[in-house]
């Protein structure tokens, strides 16, 4: 009997074996297998081999989370690790309530007002309606009393106004509920119907059989940790098509149902990140009296927007939980290690992008004791105090004591491309659709998973090989590479300011590497930039010592460079690092108090330091095209090419960014 590769799953293989199979019996030794109709009955014993053999293969690649595909399989083999997926995310607005007009006082006049959970107003973003909701009953903080006019007789007319004083969060979707019965005959599952609900919005109340109220609200938790036999807590776990199950206690770990208990399931089922926008809302809420009837207010409730509607997410992909799933399991329910911190803080907060995490120990001088944390929302560039507040309040159950947490904003290393790409006239029909292909190749690349994240790579081979691969018609390209940091300014008062970029610098010793956007200083109205002076020797060559100082000029009318501020700062070309001196800036030539500052990286590969977060920057870089009259033909010599044609990928010598 012949040797079988029992491993091979191509139908070809299979299908040879069979032939060499029976060929090793003497009936079959010199068959013409191919010109019988037996060769049907081959096709057929491979072809059902050929699925069985495909079949056992994926039954064996789902059964393992790394290398699993369908999403049941993957949340299954997560939650077997003590992994709950993100659930679909609310875009989440702030609002501030106007007063509540309750009528005229009287001694009817109640003493609190209730926002009853659910529908609270209707916000629209790009002609589309959304439906904004709250999971919980917002209590008025207080009642007060003011004159709203005169009667016919003179007299002041008082009416009550109920107050909500705090901001009040809404979340995008459409409040809903589920109610069950507990039957302990049954091998019984409550598992919410809905597919798409914010599992952060779920609350779920428990009412003993012969109570006739909600019943007492449940507390989530997502270990069984601290728990006895009493303590009322549910779990919730994904199960099949996105739904979500509602777990309780087993009267070891949290306290058992009793038979007959009625289970009230309340969540808001949202569209996720398409709620995200919405910034005008018109008010559609419904209010209760302290006696529980309901309300209906004389003039129309009005609506402050303290901040849009954002943060709105879709349900955790597969590859995110494939990567997050074992991390968390590693933690253990506890921040040690980087990755410690990278997975929890992916769980208590949503809407992370990527994140980075230093110890102490790494920061430049030591900071023992101290985790220094950079978050990138999924929404936005920087987190809010509030934001902050929250991730670090719940970090305290996970870090060990002792080690104190900071969240600094986001350090994004922008890298832009100054292109000059040649073409073929005669091969292409017009520049103008070539460069819209090369923008649109180049946008694709800065999505990819090598940037926007920490500690990414800009590869300078890949971006040259994807401008020249993009059409047959382009010749050449030469790009050059600009690294930025944003300095936001604090203005009118003086400070000092460091930008670390991570990347050494390319000197040119005439100076002009370092290039700012303008803006202004205290004691001048003239618009000023930064600029830098490689330290040199005697004879005027650089003097090895890799550093220069950083100087504050502007240009006269004959563009001549006056120094306004001469040894403003200093500049460590090797750290890629520039250290501004204590300067009063009173205003920018750019948006939102921003400074553009930038350099031309030695290396034209630029990696970003574990803290910085890598961008390109297609918006701000430079595609131009160029005419290639060689490979035209209108300059077989190639002289006027030289003459005019040419470019370089050394930086010039101008003083501002432009």
């Amino acid at each position: 009997m012949p040797f079988t590769q029992y491993t091979s799953l191509d139908f070809d293989n299979i299908k040879a074996q069979i032939k060499d199979f029976l060929r090793s019996n003497s009936n079959f030794k010199d068959f013409d297998f191919e010109g019988s109709n037996f060769s049907v009955l081959i096709d057929t014993l491979a072809y059902n081999t050929y699925i069985n053999s495909f079949n056992a293969n994926l039954v064996a690649n789902e059964s393992f989370l790394d290398s699993a595909t369908i999403r049941e399989n993957v949340v299954s083999l997560a939650r077997n690790i003590g992994y709950v997926p993100r659930s679909r995310r609310s875009a989440i607005a702030t609002i501030k309530l106007g007063d509540v007009d309750l009528g005229l006082t009287t001694n009817a006049t109640p003493r609190k007002l209730t926002l009853r959970s659910g529908l609270i107003c209707i916000g629209n973003s790009e002609n589309t309606t959304y439906r904004f909701s709250i999971p919980e009953n917002i209590t008025s903080t207080k009642i007060v009393s003011r004159s709203v006019g005169t009667d016919v007789n003179n007299n002041p007319v008082i009416h009550s106004f109920a107050q909500f004083g705090d901001d009040i969060s809404i979340y995008e979707g459409t409040f809903l509920n589920r109610v069950y019965r507990v039957d302990t005959s049954q091998d019984q599952r409550f598992i919410i119907d809905s597919p798409g609900i914010d599992a952060s919005t779920l609350n779920v109340y428990v009412a003993d059989p012969n109570q006739t109220t909600v019943g007492r609200k449940y507390t989530k938790v997502d270990n069984i940790l601290n728990l006895n036999k009493n303590s009322e807590i549910y779990l919730s776990q994904e199960v099949q098509d996105e739904k979500y199950e509602i777990l309780f206690g087993d009267g070891f770990f949290g306290k058992k149902l009793e038979n007959g208990s009625r289970i009230t399931a309340t969540y808001i089922v949202s569209e996720g990140k398409d709620g995200n926008g919405p910034s005008n809302f018109s008010f559609q809420g419904t209010f209760t009296k302290d006696d529980g009837a309901f309300f209906t207010p004389t003039d129309s409730v009005s609506i402050t927007t303290v901040s849009n509607a954002s943060n709105g997410a879709e349900v955790e992909d597969v590859s995110s939980i494939k990567y997050f799933a074992p991390r968390l399991y590693s933690a253990q329910h506890r921040a040690v290690t980087s990755r410690d911190y990278e997975a929890i803080i992916n769980q208590i907060y949503p809407q992370t992008e990527s994140v980075a995490v230093i110890g102490g120990e790494e920061l430049d001088p030591p900071q023992f004791g101290k985790v220094q944390i950079s978050i990138k929302p999924k929404n936005g560039t920087f987190l809010s105090d509030f934001d902050k507040s929250q991730i670090k309040s719940k970090l305290k159950n996970y870090a060990i004591a002792g080690i104190n947490s900071e969240i600094i904003d986001l350090k994004i290393l922008y890298i832009e491309v100054d292109s000059y790409v040649y073409y073929d006239p005669i091969k292409i029909g017009s520049s103008i659709n070539l460069r819209t292909d090369v923008l649109s190749a180049l946008q694709s690349y800065a999505d990819n998973v090598e940037m926007n994240k920490f500690g990414g790579r800009f590869k300078y081979s890949k971006v040259n090989q994807l401008i020249d691969r993009i059409d047959d018609g382009i010749t050449s390209n030469i790009t050059r590479v600009i690294i930025r940091r944003d300095l936001n300014a604090l203005l009118n008062q003086f400070a000092q300011y460091e930008l670390c970029f991570g990347n050494m610098f390319h000197i040119n010793s005439a100076g002009y590497n370092i290039k700012s956007t303008g803006f202004t200083i205290s004691g001048s109205s003239e618009v000023a930039y930064f600029t830098d002076i490689p330290n040199k020797d005697a004879a005027g060559n650089l003097d090895g010592s890799m550093k220069g100082t950083i100087s504050v000029v502007t240009k006269d009318q004959k563009n001549n460079v006056k120094v306004l501020k001469k040894e403003a700062g200093s500049v460590d070309y090797k750290k890629g690092e520039v250290i501004l001196n204590t300067i009063n800036i009173t205003s920018t030539v750019s948006q939102n108090n921003i400074i553009e500052i930038q350099a031309f990286p030695e290396s034209n590969d630029v990696v970003g330091l574990k803290d910085l977060f890598v961008s390109l920057d297609i918006s701000n870089s430079n595609i131009n095209m160029v005419k290639d009259v060689i490979a035209s033909g209108e300059d077989v010599s190639g002289v006027v090419f030289t003459r005019d044609y040419y470019t370089s990928s050394y930086s010039n010598g101008v003083l501002e960014r432009k």
